[in-house]
Formats: C-alpha cells, structure tokens, sequence
C-alpha cells in the first residue's frame, strides 16, 4: 500500500454571481511562502491496523454501485457524497485509478463522479443533491486530477470549481444551494477546501476565493471558548464545527494562526466520546486537523481514535470473511459505507498519501 457554455450554465452563473469574477487575480499554484517546521511525526500503520484497512477496502470494493457510484448501504441514497468520501478513503490507502488492488473501483468511482457533473458545474446525480454533496465530490476530484493530470478530469473539474467560485457571497460563505446566500461553517469548509485543493492541482482559482473563505470561516470563530460556530455571530460553539474550521483553516496554509491553536485547545480540552451525536462527521476534519499539527498533539489523538476504532467488543467492527466494516459509532443514519470511508480514510493518514493534507 503505497506512495462554451450552455445556457443553462449562464443561466445558473447568472444567478450566482450578477458579475461574473473573471477579473480577480488568479492566485499561482504554489504553497504559503513561509512555512513552519513541522513537528516529528512518528506515527506509523501496524500490522493489525494494516489488515484492518485493507479489509475495510475490500468491503468498500464489494459495495460499488454498477455505475461505480456508493450510497449509504442503507439503500440508494448520497451516491455523489458517499463516492466522494469512499474515494478518500481509497486514496489515503494509496489507490489511485488504475494503481493498487482497488484501481479499477477508484477508475470507476472518479467516472461516476464525473459523468454528474452538469454543464454548469453542478455536482449531482440528478435526483438529490446540494453544495455538500458538491463540495466533498469536488475535493476527491481535486485530489485525483492533481495525481494523474487526467485531461478529462481538468475539464469536468475546472466547471465544479467555477461553480463554486461564482457562489460565494459576500462575507466568503456558502450555503447548501447553489447560489448566492447566507453561509454556514458546514457548507463553507467543504467548498473553501475544494478550492484550495484544486488550486494545488493546478486549477486556476481567485485569490479572492480562498481569502474571503478563510475571512469567513474565522468569522465563525468564538474566542471566549475557542471553538467555532455554525454561523457568524451565533450558535453556540461546538466539536464538528470547531473540527471543520481548523482543518480548513491550515489546508489553506494558516497552520499557526491564533485561531487554529485555539480552536485545536477547544478540541483537545473535549472528550472523544463515541455517543456524541456528530463523532464520525467531526472526526473525519478533526483527525486530519490534527495530523497537520503533527507531533505529540497528532500522535496522542490517532492513538486514541485508533483504540476505539479496532475495539471488537463495541459491536460496532464487523467482520465478513477477511472483509472489515463498522457502523456509525454515533448512530447516525447515513449508514455503514459512510462509517467505514471516513474511519479508514483516518486510520491510513500515516501513510502520507494524500496530498492536500501535506505540510
């Protein structure tokens, strides 16, 4: 396991943005100029957590769609999101299309993807589907396309990212329509990340972008406990969103700002507990937030998650064969794939593989 437009699209990019930004400043494709030395990382995948993700994989494989989409393996439901997530987890293994035993699902999956995006850039499989689902699709394609330079993943990506890009309102938010309205932490992270990742790849994004994401992501900041809130100005602070924020805060190159070490404090002062409503969702930023703080901070938080996840006597690790899979720890009811893409894709962060989540 290793290392031009449609009228329907004017007509959407109309409603999002009455000025189209195609003025701003495109920002290079190169990381912050300064950056921090990282913190040792000694953490490393042993043989039992090894077998473990490579089971999980083996699960995931088993439950592609024919069309190669996944949904939440409690029926058809969130096939752009759940691919999304499914295709992290692939590559935070060391899958890529064609590359490793899974190839062949990852090459699949990216097609599924691909074959959603509209015109206009819109992520959706026709049925369902909001900025959510678009955002993590756009980061999996991100991350693809930065490590195969595919030319038809280029073109369909470049349209999701122009989206994304012509529906940020003013204060650097996004909601779950595509259009131009108020923002959430949850929504905004997703597609500030998206651009970000995108941006590495070597798409070309605003610099505007990126920086009215972060202005309001730390506008979301609560700076008598630390945390983040769902909104500006309101809400009261919590995990998952204190989570989201500092993850996306240091993807976008602010690994030492205040409000990611307070925002980690607020996240290390809470216990991990797996009842919480929201421990899979939070985990899935928290963990990689920690990864990119490295060192002690990073070491202790995988040891714990790590503990928890290969627990067999939760009931929640489940075994079929040599196929490993989990249900949701905090009983949500998105289902086992979701579960299992987002546990697997935090177990396998010490092999390095993903990129966006590099210092």
């Amino acid at each position: 396991m290793k290392k031009k437009l449609s009228i329907a699209t004017l007509s959407l990019l109309t409603l999002c943005s009455p000025i189209l930004r195609a003025a701003d400043p495109i920002a290079p494709p190169a990381p912050p100029a300064t950056i921090p030395e990282v913190p040792k990382d000694d953490v490393v995948v042993d043989d039992k957590t090894e077998a473990v993700i490579k089971g999980a994989l083996k699960w995931l494989a088993a439950k592609q769609q024919p069309n190669g989409s996944w949904t939440t393996g409690r029926g058809n439901e969130h096939p752009v999101a759940m691919t999304g997530y499914t295709l992290m987890a692939m590559m935070a293994a060391g899958q890529l299309p064609g590359e490793g035993e899974h190839g062949k699902n990852v090459t699949k999956g990216m097609n599924y993807l691909l074959s959603c995006v509209r015109a206009d850039g819109y992520i959706t499989n026709g049925g369902e589907g909001n900025m959510y689902n678009h955002g993590i699709a756009a980061i999996a394609l991100a991350e693809l396309y930065g490590q195969t330079k595919d030319p038809k993943l280029k073109q369909k990506l470049d349209l999701a990212i122009k989206l994304i890009v012509n529906c940020q309102n003013q204060q650097g938010g996004w909601r779950y329509r595509p259009a131009i309205v108020d923002g959430d932490i949850s929504v905004t992270v997703l597609q500030l990340v998206a651009a970000r990742a995108a941006l590495n790849s070597g798409i070309e994004v605003p610099q505007s972008t990126i920086d009215k994401g972060v202005s309001f992501v730390k506008l979301c900041h609560h700076p008598s406990t630390g945390g983040f809130t769902y909104q500006p100005h309101g809400n009261p602070p919590g995990f998952a969103r204190t989570a989201a924020a500092i993850y996306s805060l240091q993807v976008c190159g602010h690994y030492d700002d205040k409000e990611v070490k307070a925002g980690a404090d607020y996240l290390l002062n809470k216990p991990l507990t797996t009842n919480g409503e929201w421990f899979t969702y939070g985990n899935f930023y928290a963990a990689p937030a920690m990864y990119m703080i490295g060192g002690k901070t990073w070491q202790t938080w995988y040891g714990n998650l790590k503990t928890i996840l290969l627990d067999d006597t939760t009931g929640r690790l489940k075994k079929e064969g040599d196929m490993t899979y989990w249900e949701p720890f905090d009983g949500q009811g998105v289902g086992p794939v979701y579960a299992t893409a987002v546990y697997t894709t935090i177990l396998a962060m010490p092999y390095h593989y993903i990129p966006l989540y590099q210092r």
